[in-house]
């Protein structure tokens, strides 16, 4: 099976939340009128990167699973007849909110949810301060893949994508793609060549979740400058560069689409989705996994004693 999918990278220069959903919609027609039959759009679409700072005000924008952004992404997906995965800030309920990735499936309408499962909280990235990590779904398990017309959708978001278990744990159970929604950047403060480390490393983990699992990766990132609220009286950086870079990789690791950090738009690539189990006869990772000996896995950390 060949697929036509489209990560969608996006600059955020506007506080309302209407235009920043109008351009997303835009860029998905675009991508729709290339013929991708997948589209994917970045984390947190609709809003600015509100996260660099802690303020209670904030989570004004936040907003319930049924609502606006919901209600319009999945028309936009039924009009265009493909599969969306969108981003929102959720109120689940009153001092309960997640970082929620949605996906829609034509005219099926909304097919699943995913919630942010590793939440930062670094220099910049005050996510902890907003979101509640994600917790697992009736009837299914962690990280459990989301089922559409064009296969089990892998969804992560962000910071999940630096762990190999969650990406793991989404191929044990049945993903055809592994899916990443974004907001990653640097502090203008670092160095150039820090700068190069963090970008590579950022490319080099998710390339490595493509071969480790034998399965395409699409990471759609945000692009653009966002000002730290209130750089002037900080000592704090001045903002994020969010670094764009949005990538299609097979898989095998390698790039077949990779956008510039100032891009804003579609990217697209064809999956040739049949290849994952031709990999696996070749090399088969799942049948010599070792899992009789991978119980430290679920410590937080362990040192032998002496």
């Amino acid at each position: 099976m060949v697929l036509k999918v489209a990560a969608v990278q996006q600059q955020v220069s506007s506080a309302d939340k209407l235009l920043n959903l109008q351009t997303s919609s835009e860029l998905v027609r675009q991508a729709a009128t290339q013929g991708a039959q997948l589209v994917v759009l970045q984390e947190l679409h609709t809003t600015h990167y509100f996260c660099q700072t802690q303020d209670p005000a904030l989570f004004d924008l936040a907003e319930p699973l049924d609502g606006p952004a919901r209600q319009h992404l999945e028309q936009l997906a039924k009009e265009l007849n493909i599969v969306l995965v969108g981003s929102i800030f959720e109120k689940r309920a009153e001092g309960i909110y997640h970082n929620t990735a949605l996906v829609f499936d034509g005219q099926a309408g909304l097919k699943g949810i995913y919630r942010k499962m590793h939440i930062p909280d670094d220099p910049g990235f005050c996510e902890k301060f907003y979101f509640t990590p994600g917790d697992s779904l009736p009837n299914s398990a962690a990280f459990a893949p989301i089922q559409t017309s064009l296969g089990r959708l892998g969804v992560l978001v962000c910071l999940d994508q630096w762990y190999p278990e969650a990406a793991r744990l989404s191929a044990l159970q049945g993903a055809d793609i592994l899916i990443y929604p974004t907001a990653i950047g640097w502090d203008p403060a670092d160095s150039p060549q820090e700068q190069q480390r963090q970008r590579e490393a950022w490319t080099i983990i998710q390339r490595s979740h493509a071969v480790a699992n034998h399965l395409p990766v699409i990471v759609a990132n945000r692009t653009g400058f966002e000002k730290y609220p209130n750089a002037a009286k900080s000592a704090h950086n001045s903002g994020i560069e969010f670094w764009g870079q949005s990538f299609i990789c097979g898989q095998q690791g390698e790039f077949l689409a990779i956008a510039q950090t100032n891009d804003q738009g579609p990217l697209l690539a064809e999956l040739d989705l049949s290849r994952t189990s031709r990999l696996r006869r070749i090399w088969p990772y799942f049948r010599d996994r070792r899992i009789d000996s991978y119980k430290g896995l679920q410590s937080r950390y362990l040192v032998a004693k002496s």
